[in-house]
């Protein structure tokens, strides 16, 4: 007796397919080098599914550019950290920042696409700094203005902000580096999980100096 494929499964696994075809051979050729039917031949996929699923190219290479980092990215909305403590909302912040890494290759060929838009820009770029890095950068200086008790967010707290999340995006942009030197911080799920509970820790810190610096200011 023979089996009936779910059509929801067979259509989430030629979607997949094309993405990931796609990412590999964007990051490797860049946008206008990479031609729909080569992607569509590496994915086994008949060329009209581009249609179907993405609209056209520019779709299909947006779905590349953001959907292999996950569909909910780290949390842009400083309700999601009302009623924790800083080490609580630092944890968290870290933890889903990093979870794109236990993806392993995928994510290295994310940042490799990354590196070669910032050369050719499409555009993808700016669109995840509008509508992800900024949120994300707005609300981490909202979370260091309440803990620090400031009035207003000044250039100081910006420069605090940027230097937390640099501990994070560092694993990301130099993968290469951190795999040549020690790659046992990034082989395993609970290597990345600890990395994140280790650079909650190192925030505090910076951010317990930056507050004494303050102090001392005032005196």
């Amino acid at each position: 007796m023979g089996t009936n494929e779910n059509p929801d499964t067979e259509t989430h696994d030629a979607r997949s397919r094309l993405v990931m075809s796609a990412l590999r051979l964007f990051a490797e050729k860049g946008y206008k080098a990479a031609s729909t039917r080569e992607i569509c031949e590496a994915a086994e996929i008949n060329i009209s599914s581009i249609r179907y699923y993405f609209g056209d190219k520019a779709g299909l290479y947006r779905a590349a550019f953001t959907e292999p980092m996950g569909e909910t990215p780290c949390h842009s909305e400083l309700q999601a950290y009302v009623g924790l403590s800083l080490d609580e909302a630092l944890g968290k912040f870290f933890t889903e920042f990093l979870e794109p890494l236990k993806k392993g290759e995928e994510i290295w060929l994310v940042m490799k696409l990354h590196f070669r838009e910032m050369i050719e820009p499409t555009g993808a770029w700016q669109q995840v700094i509008d509508t992800e890095i900024k949120p994300q950068h707005e609300v981490l200086v909202s979370l260091l203005k309440k803990h620090l008790g400031l009035q207003r967010i000044d250039t100081d707290v910006q420069r605090l902000a940027f230097a937390i999340v640099g501990m994070a995006v560092h694993f990301y942009v130099g993968q290469d580096v951190v795999s040549a030197i020690a790659p046992q911080l990034l082989t395993t799920a609970n290597a990345i999980d600890v990395l994140a509970e280790r650079l909650a820790g190192y925030a505090v810190s910076m951010i317990e100096g930056e507050a004494r610096r303050r102090a001392q200011g005032a005196l």
